[in-house]
Order: C-alpha cells, then structure tokens, then sequence
C-alpha cells in the first residue's frame, strides 16, 4: 500500500505546482472562486438531511487537504478501519448483491460478472472523446478544482491517456469481523501520475428505488456520490444508469457537512452518467462510460480490461491485513 502514497507522486507535485508571481495569484483567485462558489451553491440550495435518516447518504468527506492517493489511509485511520490488498479484490464482492425485483445478475455474461468480483486482476486500456462544449466545462473544473486536490483529474485531451491507466482495489474492513465496509478504486494517468477517481464502490438501496444500485463516493472538499441502476440487457451486457429523476433515487448527490448530525445535500438532476460492459465480437471485455450535463455529451470513456498475470501468494498473504498506523 505504501506505493499509492509514493508512486509518482514527486511527478505529479511538481507538474501541478501553480505559477509564480502574477499569474499565479491570478490562477489562484479564481481557484478559490470556483471551489468557493460550489461549496455556497451546496450551501444555499442543498437539503438538510439527518444522517440517521438517511443511511444511504453516509461515506466520507473530504476537506480542503489534498485527496490523492492517501484518502484511502485517511478513510481508514477516521473510521478505524484496516486496509487489506488481495491480488483477486473485487469492486463488489458478490455480483450478487446488486440482485433485485428489476434486475437479474445471472442474465449477465460471466466474463463481465467476473470483472465487477475480480477487478485488481485486470489491467486497463482507455482513450476519451471529448465535445466541444464539453472541453471548456472540463478545462475549467481540472485546472482550477482538480489538480490542486488530486481527484477527478478527467482526461481532456487523448494524449493524457496514450500511455494507459493504473487500477488499484483496496478494500477497507472491520477488524473485528474483517467486514468490507468499502471498496476504493484508485485510478491515475501513467502519463502523469495525476489522479483521475479515488472512489468507493458499494452496494446500497435507495428509498424510492426498488432493488439495489451500486454506489460510488468520491471524496472532494465534502462528497461527490454517484448512485446507479444496474441493467442486464439481453445480449449478456450489464448497464448501470444515473438517472437523475428525483431525490432518493439514483442520479448525482453533491454533498457537504452540514453539523455533527446533518449533511447538506444538493441533488444534481442535469448531471447523468451511463456505464455500458459488454464483451466483444473478439472476446474482448469493454466499457463505455458517458457524462450527460444539461443534456449535452460532456466527455465519453472507452475502455478495454484486461486480465493480467497475477503472482501465486499464499492465501495468509492474501488475507493480510494492513494496519494504517504501520503504513503512515
């Protein structure tokens, strides 16, 4: 684990160091500008929600600290967790577990049910597509929002991802029952070393929706929650949809502290995202992934997941769990 901390780090601190003098100062007021007004738009337009209310809204925030590749140690040591590493770590750890009254898991190819239980196994190949519209919204969020916190450092140009993307699955569990509380999905340019999603990948139910949907957090200054519906279409492929139709259903939360007991919570309906796997007239196991704002294609996704070799360890080795105060 000490490796997501320090692998091209240095890289990434140095390429992302603001300009000097005039035009640093600049940069930074409009930095503070943006983030400033995200926070305040949560803030005057967001929901009040009781934690206890809601127990699908609960996961972690963030804070104006750098997210990068420690949150997941941050997460940890805040919740009392231990960290575990297994070579075979799934983002789910049953596929199963997204079963319900609209959804059949078993409709699934198996080489796709594979992935979602198996993903530290593979390695992954990507290229973006990016609109016109979408460029200037991206441009604006990476430069002044994501770099400074090393989180959602989405690709704007096909050059950024040339050289591929790293995949790391880290499990976060009790250390009583070694539970898996959450699952993180670390992913980073190799181009750069620069974040693109440190999540937190989880089942969940929603109120108003009537099976479960797969969650994602990603810790920011508060919380970005993605929450989506899984679909099994007829020709083996899996779906998962953002629709954004209303609170307490699936769609995008922006979400910050509202008190020891509350979050405030601003449900993003213009913001939708949609996930098709499907396995290839080649064998081959690819995703597409589309991000919808106000009804215009924002960025596109494409990737291919391989499976890679995975050293033989003993099953002592694969069960081992890490404590956080020996890593930090």
């Amino acid at each position: 684990m000490a490796q997501l901390q320090n692998s091209a780090l240095t890289a990434v601190e140095d390429c992302d160091a603001p300009p000097s003098g005039l035009a640093g100062a600049l940069h930074g007021f409009i930095s503070f500008c943006l983030e400033g007004g995200i926070h305040l738009w949560v803030q005057l337009t967001g929901k009040l929600v009781r934690k206890g209310d809601a127990p699908w809204l609960v996961g972690p925030l963030g804070g104006r600290e750098r997210i990068g590749t420690g949150i997941y140690e941050r997460v940890a040591r805040a919740e009392g967790l231990l960290i575990r590493t297994p070579p075979h770590a799934g983002l789910l750890e049953n596929f199963n577990l997204l079963r319900g009254p609209n959804f059949n898991p078993d409709a699934v190819h198996p080489d796709i049910r594979r992935f979602y239980e198996h993903a530290a196994e593979y390695q992954l190949d990507v290229w973006s597509e990016v609109s016109l519209t979408g460029r200037f919204f991206l441009w604006l969020l990476v430069e002044f929002i994501s770099r400074r916190m090393d989180q959602l450092n989405f690709p704007i140009s096909s050059l950024e991802v040339a050289k591929g993307m790293t995949s790391e699955v880290v499990q976060l569990v009790e250390p009583a029952t070694g539970r898996i509380v959450n699952t993180g999905w670390l992913r980073r340019l190799k181009s750069s070393g620069r974040v693109i999603y440190a999540g937190l990948y989880s089942a969940t139910q929603l109120p108003d929706e009537t099976g479960p949907c797969v969650k994602v957090t990603f810790p920011c200054r508060g919380s970005a929650n993605v929450y989506l519906t899984p679909v099994a279409h007829e020709d083996g492929s899996f779906g998962l949809v953002s629709s954004g139709s209303a609170f307490g259903r699936t769609g995008f939360y922006r979400m910050i502290d509202g008190g020891p007991d509350h979050y405030i919570v601003r449900h993003v309906r213009s913001l939708r995202e949609l996930f098709h796997v499907y396995v290839d007239a080649d064998g081959l196991l690819r995703t597409d992934h589309s991000v919808f704002f106000l009804g215009l294609t924002i960025i596109r996704l494409h990737y291919k997941m391989t499976r890679a070799s995975i050293p033989q360890r003993s099953t002592q080795d694969e069960q081992e769990l890490i404590a956080v105060d020996d890593i930090l």
